[in-house]
C-alpha cells in the first residue's frame, strides 16, 4: 500500500471495498442525464459504464503521527445486519489483513475517528467475539459528535426511526460507550498538534471534517461532504442520504473553497482511484485534478 506523505505525517488509505454501486439518479436527485457525457473522464474510475453506476471506495484513512495513530472512519465491517443495504449486509471482507499488510496492528492504534455514524463509517468500531460486539482497537480512544451521537442513539435520539441505519447504533456505537473508550466533542477540537476536527454538518446532523497541517502542507478529509468528483463542479447536487440539503450545500462549499484555497490534498471517504486528488477555482466554480501519489 502506498503511503501518502504530508509534511512530517504519513496517510495510508486502506480498503474495504471498491465496487459499482448506486444508479446516479439514485443518489443525486436532482442528476442530469447530460452530466454523464459533460464529464466523460468519470469514466472508468468513478462511472461504470456497463453497470450504469457510480464506482464507490469504502476505506479507512490511518494517520500516523510522531506520537499517534489514527484510523479516519472505519467502513462497513463484518458480521453485521444491514437490511436496508445489500452490499453492506452480512458482509465478509478482508479488511483486517489488509489492515495488518499495512504493518497497522489493531491494538497499536492510538485514535479512531468517526466523522459521523452512518452505517459505512462505524463497521469496523467493534467485531463479532464469542457472540458479543467488542472493541476492534481496543486501546484507542474512539472520537465522536457529541450531536452525532445524541441523534443516532436509538435510546432517546431522532435517529432510531430512520431505517438507513438500523442496528448500527447497537453493534457498532454503544459497545463502545459502554466500554468507556468514546469521548463526545463539540467541533472544532484540536485532536493534535497537527489535526484540526471541524463541523461540516448538513449530510448527517453531527458531520465533522478532518483537516491536516504539517510542514506548510495541507490535507482535508472531507468525509461525506461529497460521495463523487462530479459534485466539485456541480456542488448543488447532493445525495439522498444528505439530511440537511441545504447545510449540506453550504458545507461543501466551504470545504471546497478551503481546498482551493490552501492547495490542500483532498482525501475524500468514496472516490474511486486514485482516491485523492486537489481543488482549484475556475469561472464560476472549482475544478479536480487527480493527484498522483
Amino acid at each position: 500500500m502506498k503511503k501518502i506523505v504530508v509534511g512530517a505525517v504519513e496517510i495510508t488509505r486502506v480498503e474495504e471495498s471498491l465496487a459499482p454501486s448506486f444508479e446516479p439518479a439514485f443518489l443525486f436527485p436532482e442528476w442530469r442525464p447530460e452530466y454523464l457525457e459533460q464529464y466523460g473522464w468519470m469514466e472508468p474510475h468513478f462511472y461504470d459504464r456497463g453497470a450504469g453506476k457510480f464506482m464507490s471506495s469504502i476505506h479507512s484513512w490511518v494517520i500516523r503521527t510522531k506520537h499517534h495513530l489514527i484510523v479516519v472512519d472505519t467502513c462497513a465491517g463484518n458480521d453485521k445486519s444491514r437490511p436496508s443495504f445489500e452490499r453492506f449486509n452480512m458482509l465478509r471482507s478482508s479488511y483486517l489483513e489488509r489492515l495488518q499488510s499495512a504493518g497497522i496492528r489493531p491494538e497499536d492504534v492510538t485514535h479512531v475517528l468517526c466523522t459521523h455514524l452512518h452505517l459505512d463509517h462505524v463497521g469496523w468500531n467493534t467485531r463479532l467475539l464469542d457472540g458479543r460486539w467488542v472493541p476492534t482497537f481496543p486501546q484507542a480512544k474512539y472520537i465522536l459528535s457529541r450531536r452525532e451521537c445524541e441523534f443516532w442513539d436509538t435510546r432517546s435520539g431522532e435517529g432510531g426511526k430512520l431505517p438507513i441505519n438500523d442496528n448500527v447504533f447497537e453493534d457498532s456505537v454503544r459497545p463502545i460507550l459502554d466500554a468507556g473508550l468514546a469521548e463526545l466533542i463539540d467541533p472544532p477540537f484540536q485532536l493534535t498538534d497537527e489535526l484540526t476536527i471541524e463541523a461540516a454538518p448538513g449530510h448527517s446532523p453531527g458531520h465533522c471534517i478532518l483537516v491536516l497541517r504539517s510542514g506548510g502542507e495541507t490535507a482535508i478529509f472531507s468525509a461525506d461532504t461529497m460521495h463523487q468528483p462530479v459534485q466539485i463542479y456541480e456542488p448543488h447536487l447532493n445525495s439522498r442520504f444528505c439530511a440537511d440539503p441545504e447545510l449540506a450545500r453550504q458545507s461543501r462549499q466551504a470545504v471546497l473553497e478551503q481546498c482551493a484555497c490552501s492547495n490542500g490534498l483532498l482525501l475524500p471517504a468514496h472516490f474511486g482511484r486514485p482516491h485523492v486528488g486537489r481543488v482549484s477555482e475556475r469561472a464560476g466554480g472549482f475544478a479536480f485534478s487527480c493527484d498522483k501519489v
